[in-house]
C-alpha cells in the first residue's frame, strides 16, 4: 500500500519527501502554513490522547488491547509525526538534526550521574533528583 519496498528503512526525509508531494498533487501547499500545521497537529495530539483518556496506566506493548485498537493508536501517531515532519519542513527545520541537538543538550542538562534510582536511596524523597521522564523535554 505504500509503494515502498518493505526492505527500504522509513527516513524522516522519505516521509518529508511524500508529504510534500501529496501535498502538491492535491493543491493542498496553500494551505500548509506553519500556523495551519500547528493547529493540525495540536488536533490530532487531541485524537491521540483520546485513545488513553480513560484506561489509566497501560503497561508497555500494551499486551491487553485488541489488535484493532493498536492499530488505531498507530494511525493516529502516524497523523502526529506526518503533521510535525510537515511542519519542520515548511518551517525549515532539519527535525532529525534538531532532534539530535536536544538529547545531546538534554545530556548535559541531565547527566547520567545525577540520576539515581529514588527507590534505593535513603534520602527524603521531597528532595530527590526528578527522573529523566519528567524534564527530558521541559520546554527549553
Amino acid at each position: 500500500m505504500t509503494g515502498i519496498p518493505e526492505e527500504m528503512p522509513v527516513t524522516l526525509d522519505l516521509l518529508k519527501q511524500k508529504m510534500s508531494e501529496f501535498a502538491k498533487e492535491r493543491d493542498w501547499e496553500q494551505f500548509h502554513s506553519p500556523r495551519n500545521l500547528l493547529l493540525a497537529l495540536v488536533g490530532e495530539v487531541g485524537e491521540l490522547s483520546e485513545i488513553f483518556q480513560w484506561k489509566g496506566e497501560v503497561p508497555k506493548g500494551l499486551p491487553d488491547w485488541k489488535e484493532e485498537e493498536k492499530v488505531h493508536l498507530g494511525e493516529e501517531l502516524s497523523d502526529v509525526l506526518l503533521y510535525l515532519v510537515r511542519l519542520s519542513d515548511i518551517c525549515g527545520v532539519d527535525l532529525g538534526k534538531a532532534a539530535l541537538r536536544k538529547i545531546e543538550l538534554n545530556a548535559i542538562k541531565y547527566p547520567k550521574k545525577f540520576y539515581e534510582d529514588p527507590s534505593s536511596s535513603t534520602k527524603d524523597q521531597s528532595t530527590a533528583n526528578p527522573t529523566p521522564i519528567d524534564n527530558a523535554t521541559d520546554g527549553d
